[in-house]
């Protein structure tokens, strides 16, 4: 079973607190998504979680610490994905007049099936999450017992964690966008996130 469980949480919440292309992400569905996009994306980076840790129990993520080459791919695939996210909302926000209505009429354009795909692509296209799930998970986990459950036990409090984390930034982020009514300033912010979502996705591209 897993053990030092509150040190892993520990561990987790330090790491879904630096910033990211997931926080991006989020923040970017705050802006323009919707609540239900929002959910959707939650859904599918804590999705990308669980399947981590399933696939470092079965071994599979060492794939990407033995062979430079998948490694590349999945970095250059996760690289393209974030700069995608950024270059849709640069275009959206100045292509379009932001507006101060809250994010619900969102939902006509988008919803959980998008935010989802676009939630769990991204978390898959980052191998460093692959690289924590394999270097990380077991040192959480004793071999007196069902190695593979309590390593898939631990993906599900990696992205409870993470998820917990995101839904308090998002919020606070919402409150944001209620005090704050100026069509300016959120166009501003939607252009802020487009960057970085640019520039991590070049960055993470580029192995940085």
């Amino acid at each position: 079973m897993p053990t030092h469980v509150p040190v892993f949480i520990a561990t987790t919440l330090l790491l879904a607190m630096l910033p990211g292309a997931s926080a991006a992400l989020m923040i970017r569905q705050v802006l323009e998504g919707g609540q239900r996009t929002l959910q959707g994306t939650l859904a599918g980076n804590a999705t990308g979680f669980v399947l981590w840790s399933t696939a470092a129990a079965a071994g599979l993520s060492a794939v990407l610490l033995a062979s430079p080459t998948a490694y590349t791919a999945l970095r250059i695939a996760g690289g393209i994905v974030l700069m995608y996210l950024g270059v849709k909302t640069l275009r959206t926000t100045l292509n379009t007049t932001v507006s101060t209505a809250p994010a619900d009429e969102g939902e006509h354009r988008t919803g959980f099936a998008s935010g989802y795909i676009t939630g769990l692509s991204t978390n898959l296209g980052n191998p460093k999450a692959g690289v924590f799930a394999i270097s990380v998970l077991p040192q959480f986990v004793t071999a007196k017992g069902p190695v593979f459950l309590s390593t898939v036990a631990l993906g599900v409090v990696w992205a409870l964690v993470s998820a917990s984390w995101y839904m308090l930034l998002t919020w606070a982020v919402s409150r944001g966008r209620d005090l704050v009514s100026k069509p300016t300033v959120l166009r501003g912010l939607s252009v802020t996130t487009g960057v970085v979502l640019l520039g991590l996705g070049a960055a993470v591209a580029a192995g940085v």
